[in-house]
């Protein structure tokens, strides 16, 4: 698997997550898309609009939990790489390289349309998006963080004047705009519908810049969930106010309703305030869409599935050069040759895949039980919420129509090609999907690659700084005792293995053993007992850690212990022996660790599940 030298900059918080997401939703879904579907839905185009905002919570709540869990550049095609495995990582990757790509230059074309007019002296339209795209990318070149300033600032004057909008529209709508209501029946409203639900789509890109999040566990779900509450009110109120404003035959024939109807409570002024937020909408989606897009390449040239020269970082400026660049380009053919109406419908169906395809990511890794699989926000419901959304996706692509459904299968076939000619031969990193299976097969049959991975991944994430605990327990002894034992056969089993550590005879080790249970138990918990004594020498301690799913048989009174610490410190490491005794206490005490301890694995798992455990750590441990 490549590496690339150079990590990517941590340059994004709450605020610009809040923007990069809200930035990606606001854009031709408000300020263009009302028109088109009108004259479908009639006034209950504002009904699609909450349904397509409840519809896309399945998408939400597990992109959250996955970018929480693995918070690594790339987002949908880096879950279904790591869930489902290479050769659906590889149409993942594509596929939301595409659309995100795709929608990008789709909204700097929808720049260049709504500028046009206030240009003469630019004979095209596509100009000016062209003009865009590289002033987009050069600012994305050059800086991550003041991509990020920028598009902070641009989405809080967008927001501004959208307010402005509805506020001041609310005091001059006509209620007779909204009878009848349900102008095209129910069937029309699930159209439109699946036709809206798209601009939804932009709240889930940025789990693509994961790996740039500061603080990415609370983070995410912040940005997210509070730009999603934000756009759904903010689409459903202009949606609200510009049917209330306008006549059914002014909404379906105005190119810019929403700045028609401003100019209805403001006059020339308001009309031109809201082609300004159209504008700073289509700038805000595109600059989100082309940061996110370009994290794609990056993260799938990682893993072998693309070549190695796109998970280049340069060193100075600690950005994805290559692939912003190659990103960039394909906006560029897209907006001077392309036909982007039909592209667009593609686009979307395959962003309803990808919806799919995160949730059996969630369904997957929660069933896998990998002990390092531990993400901060978990999607609530589970796994219903991930089932619905499932069954939701797929009713709306059903009704995407033939032409998109074709070109969809024909760029999946494209991607397997790719697979299977290019990358099949350079990955052979495993899927947890493997690990599903892994639950019928021998121990010797089982790896633990993406395991392994999580616990990297979480290192970072939570950026865990090793203490001498963490040492210890990396080179500890840890036992997995199969059937049930007493504590007597323990304490022969531990002094077999601190013998061979301390070179001492394992006889007397047993006896310093049996002397400490003697004086008192050292059950000290419901199913975990910690023993621990002093041996001979300086400067020796160690811990062997032995885990009993049928229980050891200490004391009729205490009932069965399934975890099991045993300390051997030389009289010298007092302090640190004391110190290791509190971190244990930590590392038990985590929630649904007795839970977590039964289900693991193998031993390296046991050892995962005590090296990620939340605690504090001290430089002296």
């Amino acid at each position: 698997m490549v590496r690339s030298a150079t990590p990517l900059k941590k340059a994004f918080g709450t605020k610009e997550i809040f923007s990069m997401a809200a930035g990606a939703m606001i854009s031709s879904g408000l300020f263009v898309l009302p028109s088109i579907v009108y004259k479908l839905a009639g006034p209950s185009i504002i009904l699609s609009y909450i349904l397509a905002g409840l519809l896309v919570i399945p998408a939400v709540l597990s992109k959250a939990e996955l970018a929480t869990a693995m918070p690594k550049a790339g987002g949908t095609y880096f879950f279904v790489h790591r869930s489902m495995g290479p050769l659906f990582g590889t149409f993942a990757g594509f596929a939301s390289w595409f659309s995100m790509s795709l929608k990008s230059a789709f909204a700097l074309a929808g720049l260049g349309i709504v500028l046009y007019p206030f240009i003469g002296v630019v004979p095209d339209g596509r100009l000016i998006a062209v003009g865009f795209t590289l002033v987009l990318t050069l600012l994305n070149l050059l800086s991550v963080r003041e991509s990020g300033t920028v598009q902070v600032l641009t989405v809080a004057l967008l927001i501004a004047l959208i307010l402005f909008y509805i506020f001041g529209g609310l005091n001059h709508i006509d209620v007779a705009h909204y009878v009848p209501f349900r102008t095209g029946g129910w069937k029309a409203v699930f159209t439109v519908t699946g036709m809206v639900f798209i601009s939804y789509g932009g709240l889930t890109k940025v789990a693509s810049m994961a790996e740039e999040v500061q603080n990415p566990g609370k983070t995410i779900p912040r940005g997210m969930f509070s730009a999603y509450i934000s756009v759904t009110l903010l689409y459903v109120l202009t949606v609200f106010v510009t049917v209330g404003l306008l006549s059914g035959e002014e909404i379906i024939h105005a190119a810019a309703p929403i700045s028609l109807g401003a100019s209805r409570f403001a006059g020339n002024a308001g009309a031109g305030l809201l082609l300004a937020a159209a504008a700073f909408a289509f700038v805000t989606t595109a600059n989100a869409g082309l940061l996110a897009a370009s994290r794609v390449p990056l993260a799938m040239a990682k893993d072998n599935l693309m070549p190695a020269f796109f998970a280049r970082v340069n060193i100075r400026l600690k950005t994805p050069v290559i692939a912003i660049l190659f990103t960039s380009l394909f906006m560029l053919l897209v907006i001077i040759f392309l036909n982007l109406e039909t592209l667009v419908k593609v686009a979307s169906t395959m962003k309803l895949l990808l919806f799919m395809f995160v949730n059996i990511s969630v369904i997957i890794m929660r069933q896998s039980r990998i002990v390092s699989y531990k993400p901060k926000f978990r999607s609530p419901l589970y796994p219903y919420v991930q089932i619905a959304g499932i069954a939701f996706y797929t009713a709306l692509i059903s009704q995407m129509g033939r032409i998109p459904l074709l070109m969809t299968v024909g760029f999946g076939l494209g991607t397997v090609s790719w697979y299977f000619l290019y990358s099949k031969r350079r990955n052979r990193r495993e899927s947890d999907l493997i690990s599903v299976v892994e639950k019928a097969t021998s121990r010797e049959m089982r790896s633990d690659s993406l395991t392994r991975e999580l616990k990297e991944i979480l290192i970072e994430r939570d950026e865990i700084i090793e203490d001498r605990f963490d040492q210890v327990i990396k080179g500890a002894e840890i036992l997995d005792v199969e059937g049930g034992i007493d504590y007597i056969e323990l304490f022969h089993t531990i002094s077999g293995v601190f013998a061979d550590r301390f070179d001492m005879p394992a006889q007397k080790i047993y006896e310093l053993l049996m002397k400490r249970e003697e004086e008192s138990t050292t059950v000290i918990h419901e199913g975990l007992a910690i023993p621990h004594i002093i041996v001979d020498g300086p400067g020796r301690f160690d811990i062997a850690v032995l885990r009993a799913r049928e229980g050891i048989d200490f004391h009729k009174e205490s009932g069965p212990v399934h975890v099991v610490f045993t300390l051997a410190g030389s009289q010298d490491e007092r302090n640190f022996h004391l110190l290791a005794l509190m971190a244990i206490a930590q590392v038990v005490q985590n929630t649904d660790f007795m839970n977590s301890w039964l289900k693991a694995r193998n031993v390296e798992e046991l050892r995962n599940l005590i090296l990620l455990a939340e605690r504090v750590r001290k430089e002296q441990v």
